[in-house]
């Protein structure tokens, strides 16, 4: 027998055997499931009434809300492809996204409106806005609640889905050149989501807070497998440390996906504010690993389960963890934290391998490095209208993630770098997440990114750009002396700069490339 895996059968579950739970919980009112699928049902009648057929896109520019979960499901009914938008671009970003995906319908929050609003004029496919949050119709598009309440309630009759059919069109942030659209099936979300739900063991105890904005790979997946069972769903509009305090005593939020900045975040909120423990709560971090004694403060000064998971846009996303297994169970605490601090191992589904420049698996001892390589049902099936990048990041069925790894002796692997991060100085390898573990050892420092910059005599530098707690001070000679001090020298940092904050993402990924610029290219600045 043939049944098609689609992500409808996530919500049709949960409506069936969670009907009057509460679903979502929003900033002014909180749904059940029934009513949340009563409100998929009316979008999906009104896609239709605008003409919205099978392959069609229809974007998103929202933060996390109601209104944003309802549309994955509402848009999947009548066959149309889903593209979230990042709340963090430039006009020309949106500009490129829209036109480059051909969506047809662009749903954008009120708040977010003005990012779209200089380039509205230039936009070739998009036949209507609708904006969540407005009252009224505006001449900018219609009202979402007035638009939505014309539509009835009763069930939809659905558009036939095969599970090879589009889902997502998900942009990545491009570094250079223009984003690239990832495109993910019915099939990679759902057999990511039953992977993912096991390894995170979300059940209907669950309630979650979406800490990470659904655009986000990491966010947007867990609509899927937290609707498949039943779980409270919080929403979060804006990153706040008391908010997110508060959501989580209010509602006994029990998990919640962030980025390693944002978690840090809180634990400087939870020192200086005497934030109690609570019992019963993980949270699940996926970026660069970080240090063990930051794992050690999560679980001893929050109370929390830490879990480390690996994964990217192009892998539906995640396809590892690091959470101890059966064996390593007698291990010290110590031992342990510095475990749950790798990138892991592979989770159900998922096969990785860490290679030479030969294609060459690299040696078992912690020390070789090579790039990693994901064969999984959740990889995408490409970069929409782009061939030439599809076929350079998937070559003999195996996608290059671009993150160089080792891998110790029990497996677990742990990233070392981007392949395009790794500072080459004298021809040594250097890595910045290293560097950057020493200089978060440090109490006085809250923040920091190392980066690779230009020197006359080693080609290129390690160069720290360091954000210091509130009430501390240091200098740049007692940051180099310090990173000396824990490391080879030729590791530690040539420079440093001190800065009021970082670049970073929607998702709180410290943004690189942003502090290269001054380093690199036309007038860029050279390190003695």
């Amino acid at each position: 027998m043939h049944v098609p895996l689609v992500l409808l059968d996530f919500l049709d579950r949960a409506v069936e055997l969670y009907g009057d739970k509460p679903a979502i919980v929003g900033e002014e009112r909180t749904l059940t499931y029934q009513q949340l699928n009563e409100r998929v049902q009316q979008l999906s009648y009104g896609l239709t009434k605008l003409g919205i057929q099978k392959g069609d896109k229809v974007a998103y520019l929202a933060p996390n809300t109601e209104d944003m979960l309802e549309g994955f499901y509402g848009v999947f009914q009548v066959g149309a492809v889903m593209t979230s938008l990042n709340t963090r671009l430039k006009p020309e970003d949106y500009l490129f996204i829209l036109n480059h995906s051909e969506s047809q319908v662009l749903f954008v929050d009120q708040e977010l409106y003005p990012l779209v609003e200089p380039v509205i004029d230039k936009l070739e496919t998009v036949k209507y806005i609708i904006i969540h949050g407005a009252k009224e119709d505006q001449q900018a598009g219609l009202s979402y609640e007035r638009w939505l309440s014309q539509f009835p309630t009763d069930e939809f009759k659905r558009v036939p889905l095969e599970e090879n059919d589009l889902a997502n069109i998900l942009y990545t942030s491009g570094t250079t050149g223009n984003p690239k659209g990832v495109m993910l099936t019915h099939r990679s979300n759902y057999l990511h989501a039953l992977s993912t739900q096991h390894h995170l063991r979300v059940s209907d105890q669950d309630t979650l807070l979406h800490v990470l904005p659904m655009f986000h790979v990491n966010g947007w997946g867990s609509p899927f497998y937290y609707t498949a069972n039943g779980a409270t769903q919080v929403m979060l509009r804006k990153i706040d440390p008391k908010t997110i305090f508060e959501k989580i005593e209010k509602n006994g939020v029990t998990v919640a996906h962030m980025a390693p900045t944002v978690l840090n975040m809180l634990l400087e909120y939870a020192k200086t504010e005497n934030v109690p423990k609570r019992d019963n709560m993980r949270v699940v971090i996926a970026g660069s690993a970080p240090p063990p004694a930051f794992v050690t403060r999560v679980e001893e000064e929050l109370g929390w389960e830490f879990i480390q998971v690996y994964g990217m846009t192009e892998s539906s996303p995640l396809v590892t963890t690091s959470q101890i297994r059966s064996e390593q169970l007698s291990f010290d605490e110590a031992a342990k934290a510095r475990l749950k601090a790798k990138t892991g191992y592979p989770m159900i589904g998922s096969k990785l391998k860490v290679v030479n420049e030969y294609g060459e698996k690299v040696a078992a001892d912690g020390k070789s490095i090579g790039e990693i390589v994901v064969r999984s049902n959740g990889v995408m099936e490409g970069y929409w209208k782009n061939p030439d990048a599809t076929s350079e990041t998937i070559r003999d069925g195996w996608l290059h993630t671009g993150d160089m790894a080792t891998v110790d002796e029990h497996g677990y692997m742990e990233i070392v770098d981007r392949k395009k991060d790794v500072i080459i100085s004298g021809g040594e390898n250097i890595s910045s997440i290293e560097v950057e573990g020493v200089l978060y050892e440090h109490p006085a420092v809250l923040e920091a990114a190392v980066i690779a910059v230009p020197h006359e005599k080693w080609g290129e530098v390690p160069h720290a750009v360091v954000v210091l707690r509130e009430g501390h001070q240091l200098t740049e000679e007692e940051v180099v002396q310090f990173a000396r001090s824990k490391m080879a020298h030729f590791k530690a940092p040539k420079s440093v700069v001190f800065a009021e904050a970082l670049p970073k993402t929607a998702s709180g990924k410290i943004q690189k490339v942003q502090i290269r610029k001054e380093y690199w290219g036309e007038g860029a600045r050279m390190v003695n």
